[in-house]
């Protein structure tokens, strides 16, 4: 009898999503660089002979993570945008755009302390662009996203154009992911203030800033 290649291929599917899981909880919690590929075996409940078939080193089980869990989020927060701000302006659109960051910071706080983890490995590992890119292209999703919010904006005159594009779209996401990332893993000055009440200001003086209306 020969073997089942449907099964086969659900259970490959399972073990990946395992082995992933694992890595995104332990690095999380412990440092990438303190985490040893053994580890995330033991934790996905797998061998670390069967973790080599899949990532042949940890530079590549950490690209894959990084890329599978934004891909998600930015799935699931681009289906939410698109039904809420079909009709919306692009002030109400780029308001939306802003939450989205506040958004990680109250629901997904170790997405983001992963997101600081991965950036300084990556680095440090000085991986090449080829590896990064399907990281990379995943991200440009997001700059997509503000490009239909720009772009609405020199239809109905609600927010600046008269910043380029690209400056306004860096700027932004620069920014906002350094502050929620901030408060996420407690790199504050922490003297009694409510980490919301501040980023909520914040998203209030960026909405100031680029609104074009009177």
């Amino acid at each position: 009898m020969g073997r089942n290649l449907a099964k086969d291929a659900v259970e490959m599917a399972e073990k990946r999503k395992n082995l992933l899981n694992a890595g995104f909880r332990l690095f999380t919690e412990r440092g990438i660089e303190q985490v040893s590929l053994n580890e995330v075996a033991v934790e996905a409940g797998v061998g670390v002979a069967t973790l080599y078939r899949y990532y042949s080193s940890k530079p590549d089980l950490v690209l894959e993570i990084g890329t599978t869990v934004w891909s998600e989020y930015t799935a699931k927060n681009m289906k939410k945008n698109y039904a809420e701000n079909a009709s919306k302006t692009a002030i109400q659109a780029f308001d939306f755009y802003l939450e989205s960051f506040i958004d990680l910071y109250r629901n997904h706080k170790d997405l983001l302390r992963f997101n600081q983890l991965f950036n300084i490995y990556v680095k440090n590992e000085q991986i090449s662009s080829d590896k990064l890119k399907p990281y990379n292209d995943m991200i440009r999703l997001l700059e997509q996203r503000f490009c239909k919010v720009y772009q609405k904006a020199e239809q109905d005159g609600t927010l600046r154009t008269d910043i380029p594009e690209q400056e306004m779209f860096s700027t932004v996401l620069h920014l906002m992911m350094a502050v929620v990332t901030r408060y996420a893993v407690g790199l504050v000055y922490n003297d009694g203030t409510d980490p919301e009440k501040e980023l909520l200001l914040q998203k209030k003086m960026l909405m100031n800033e680029f609104s074009a209306l009177p």
